[in-house]
């Protein structure tokens, strides 16, 4: 049965380490971490930087759900992280970490593969980005996102 994990939304910068701390558990041979960060180009466009924004009770409430959900998924998971960013995120900070632990690598690699896709399905959190070129900043959509973009 898997630890209550644990997910954070936050305005700072992630701590990564404190990611990895969550998840560290004797009962695992397996820690698998994804670090989504800000990048300085997208469609050919040159990024400035990101903001995140978020209904935050009802983003927190979603990424309790996925966490457990992972845990139902893979039950040889013991322990999950997920943590998103909100707000100003400069480039090549980290916007996004998930991390899992289980007893073998290959139940590590397949459960943090399935957190990192299903959040940018599912939880209702916006991406605008700012362009170089002074163009006005736009409202982006995860490809895979059920979430309607602001408008």
């Amino acid at each position: 049965m898997a630890d209550e994990p644990r997910i954070e939304l936050t305005s700072g910068p992630i701590d990564i380490q404190a990611v990895y701390d969550a998840v560290v558990d004797p009962r695992c041979g397996g820690i698998c971490c994804f670090v989504g960060t800000s990048r300085e180009v997208h469609e050919g466009r040159p990024v400035a930087g990101l903001s995140y924004e978020a209904y935050e009770p009802m983003a927190e409430r979603e990424l309790l759900s996925l966490a457990r959900d992972v845990s139902a998924r893979f039950p040889d998971v013991v322990k999950v992280c997920l943590v998103h960013r909100l707000g100003e995120v400069p480039l090549a900070e980290a916007s996004v970490a998930v991390a899992v632990s289980a007893p073998h690598r290959v139940e590590a690699f397949a459960a943090c593969r399935h957190a990192i896709d299903a959040l940018k399905e599912r939880i209702p959190i916006w991406k605008k980005e700012s362009y170089l070129d002074g163009s006005d900043p736009r409202w982006v959509a995860n490809p895979e996102s059920r979430a309607k973009v602001p408008e």
